[in-house]
């Protein structure tokens, strides 16, 4: 496995999870959300007075303005305890750069680039520990809630392997390319049954997709769409609006019209 973890089982008493979605750089977004959450800023640490854990489901950089506060956000929420992150797979592409590895500067790393030019190498190697500790998949309330960035199939889940992780981080993909860019994937989650409900992103929709045992909470805030979470045990949905379009995508074409979500309505 190189060296990479793959699956960390949390068998830690659950007060309750809040599994957030693509953040891309959105770093105002992100503690507005929290907020919403009803996080509070602890001496700069994010903290639930009840005892609840945010769960990131990776890409915490790139395409938006501040990727360096996200970082700082999430990796002060893990290292105290008060969140946990699975990795993504611009998050794995941007700890390939800090390692010095041959990558291209697309597709929004770009951004997150230009920023570290003004970091020092301690900064960058602290970046790189974070990244390289992150788990591929999380298994949550002894199995119940499934977290992975990009999906997982039935027969994955408590495995490890090279594909898993490739496919945990891109997803079911057919190594085609489509008209607006993106590649080919499958969609594995319609005929996911299994027993341990999966919470996903990495392709992002103007709402939120609702499959038998899934859900892809990827809504794009960084291309105009909304950040969310998905609270669990409470099956609800909460967002929030970006401030601005950091990036364009043509599946978001008209942000303002995408409708917010019933936070009632159970997921």
């Amino acid at each position: 496995m190189n060296g990479y973890r793959g699956v960390i089982e949390v068998k830690e008493p659950s007060h309750g999870y809040d599994v957030i979605g693509d953040v891309h750089g959105c770093a105002d977004e992100l503690e507005n959300l929290l907020g919403v959450l009803g996080y509070r800023n602890e001496d700069g640490v994010f903290v639930h007075p009840d005892g609840r854990r945010a769960v990131f489901l990776g890409d915490l950089t790139d395409r938006g303005p501040d990727s360096l506060r996200v970082l700082e956000i999430v990796m002060k929420m893990t290292q105290s305890g008060n969140a946990y992150c699975v990795l993504g797979n611009h998050d794995d592409k941007l700890m390939r750069y800090l390692k010095g590895n041959p990558v291209k500067t697309i597709n929004g790393l770009e951004t997150t680039v230009k920023e570290f030019e003004k970091t020092d190498s301690a900064y960058r190697e602290k970046v790189l520990k974070f990244l390289e500790g992150l788990p591929y998949y999380l298994l949550l309330n002894q199995g119940r809630l499934v977290v992975s960035h990009a999906g997982i199939r039935e027969e994955m889940i408590g495995k490890e392997s090279s594909a898993i992780r490739r496919f945990c981080l891109y997803g079911d993909i057919t190594g085609k390319t489509l008209e607006d860019g993106f590649p080919e994937r499958r969609d594995w989650a319609k005929d996911y049954y299994g027993d341990g409900f999966v919470v996903f992103g990495h392709t992002p929709h103007p709402k939120v997709t609702r499959y038998p045992n899934a859900v892809n909470i990827d809504t794009g805030c960084v291309f105009g769409g909304r950040l969310t979470a998905y609270r669990y045990p409470e099956k609800e949905l909460s967002q929030v609006c970006p401030k601005t379009r950091y990036a364009f995508n043509p599946r978001f074409e008209k942000p303002a019209e995408i409708p917010p979500v019933n936070p009632k309505v159970k997921w």
